[in-house]
């Protein structure tokens, strides 16, 4: 399907006007038959076109495209030398991966510990995200412990959460300005399972949807993966452009809409309080829910942490808001915890969707994260000092090794969104895998196929050594495997 959506389809297979609705527009002027295999592999890459789905005959897909046979012939030579697709004779092209690759989204979950081809130890910048608080988590486990025993002689099922846990989100949101019931609360596994079960119960296939562009990338996967149509909203470095944002909402009418107004994910721009009231009013007018992703809010390194965007609404201008949390950024993505705050009709409506896939949450998760999240005030501070410091590292390292390159320092968040100059960043990311160095391309950012090739997201949640490490790798394989144009005077980075 279109519009950056993944093509799944009954009988797997892939039609050539499908197909060739997801090429790029250059390759679509010029199809030539190297554009036109690189394509195809950045779409297979990046899960828009499934694993193990047929491709088009080659005589259809050169209709399709406007290209020669040979053309197409060409690219798909090139894609079956690669090991991205594989052909036997009668049964047609089939999409694959190349061994040693792994799949789109568990790419870069089993990225860390990776190992170059030479065995050297890898170095993981495709996740941003830190490690637990040793000392905090301890203490944590230690009060769970205690209270454990009692909650191991009941049945142990708690479809919306345990009371207490439920009770300490809801509190926070009212002390960030939000008042809060523990009603409005459903404990999830983590904010991405609370994102899917927020799609699976309002939206069908084939209903509009409109997120920002460029996007966390698995919220994206959830969208596709439902067969959802994707519109989008602009965000560049210098934030949201909401005249068109509201054009957007008042066109397409679209039934959800998926933002990140808290040191977005991937640019780690902030939305300002007037945009919020907009967004809010434009977002009513159309009817359209709006889902507040808050997983990043707290990550504020230069800024107040702003007040959550559904408490600026006038009372009872909120209905149509869900928020979204978890502790995996704050505390640790091994902890499966988050949150979905809502009406309390909302809630009930979302754990019957939730009951019929998972019946309940990790009770023990739950007791973890309580004496965690009704400590969040204290320990926070110095996990933000650390951020700051590898921050301050990343810069060092992309200064002297990839002076070429330039990004822009937000006030949150946990990456650098920087621009390449040039679009390469499929291309590099293939050649730093080969050097032990995972990164997030900047296509799987995108809404659309394609987009943002000149830009990589690189995380500062390492160590500064390693963060060095992995820089000094990537700058070899841009280098030394990527032909650079002309050098071109620009700022390395603005503050």
């Amino acid at each position: 399907m279109a519009n950056g959506r993944v093509v799944q389809t009954a009988d797997r297979t892939i039609g050539s006007r499908q197909l060739a609705a997801l090429l790029p527009a250059e390759v679509l002027a010029r199809p030539g038959y190297r554009a036109l295999a690189d394509a195809v592999r950045t779409l297979i890459l990046d899960g828009r076109v499934a694993l193990h789905v047929r491709l088009p005959a080659e005589r259809e897909l050169a209709e399709a495209v406007g290209a020669s046979r040979a053309t197409v012939t060409g690219a798909y030579d090139l894609l079956r030398e690669s090991g991205y697709v594989r052909s036997r004779r009668g049964s047609g092209t089939w999409t694959e991966l190349p061994d040693g690759h792994r799949p789109v989204g568990a790419h870069a979950l089993l990225g860390a510990g990776g190992y170059s081809a030479d065995g050297d130890p890898g170095v993981d910048l495709a996740i941003a995200a830190m490690g637990a608080p040793e000392a905090g988590l301890a203490d944590a486990l230690a009060r769970a412990a205690a209270r454990l025993p009692a909650l191991a002689r009941t049945p142990g099922y708690h479809p919306f959460g345990l009371p207490d846990l439920r009770s300490a989100v809801a509190d926070r949101f009212t002390r960030r300005g939000l008042p809060t019931r523990p009603e409005q609360i459903l404990v999830t596994a983590g904010a991405q399972q609370a994102f899917a079960l927020i799609v699976s119960l309002l939206c069908r296939p084939g209903d509009r949807v409109v997120t920002e562009n460029p996007t966390y990338a698995n919220a994206l996967d959830a969208l596709r993966h439902a067969r959802l149509r994707t519109g989008s909203i602009a965000v560049s470095d210098t934030g949201w452009d909401m005249g068109i944002a509201e054009s957007t909402l008042r066109q397409t009418v679209p039934r959800l809409a998926y933002v990140i107004p808290d040191f977005q994910n991937p640019t780690g721009a902030l939305m300002p309080p007037e945009q919020r009231l907009r967004l809010l009013a434009a977002t009513r007018a159309t009817g359209t829910w709006l889902v507040v992703d808050e997983t990043i809010a707290d990550i504020a390194l230069d800024v107040p942490a702003p007040a959550p965007l559904a408490s600026l609404a006038p009372r009872g201008g909120a209905d149509h808001v869900i928020t979204i949390g978890s502790l995996s950024k704050t505390h640790w993505g091994g902890l499966r915890v988050g949150w979905i705050r809502a009406t309390a009709k909302m809630i009930t409506e979302l754990t019957a969707v939730r009951v019929s896939a998972d019946m309940t949450g990790s009770v023990l998760d739950q007791l973890v994260a309580l004496p965690l999240l009704d400590g969040m005030d204290a320990a926070l501070p110095a996990r933000l000092a650390q951020l700051r410091i590898q921050r301050a590292a990343l810069v060092q390292s992309l200064q002297r090794h990839t002076p070429e390159w330039s990004w822009q320092i937000q006030p949150g968040g946990l990456s650098l969104w920087v621009d390449l100059g040039d679009p390469v960043s499929s291309a590099l990311a293939e050649r730093a895998a080969a050097a032990g160095v995972h990164i997030g391309r900047g296509a799987r950012f995108g809404v659309d196929p394609g987009t943002f090739e000149h830009r990589l997201r690189i995380p500062y949640t390492l160590p500064a050594d390693r963060l060095d490490e992995g820089i000094r790798r990537l700058a070899a394989a841009f280098h030394d495997g990527i032909p650079l144009p002309a050098a071109v005077d620009r700022p390395h980075w603005v503050a």
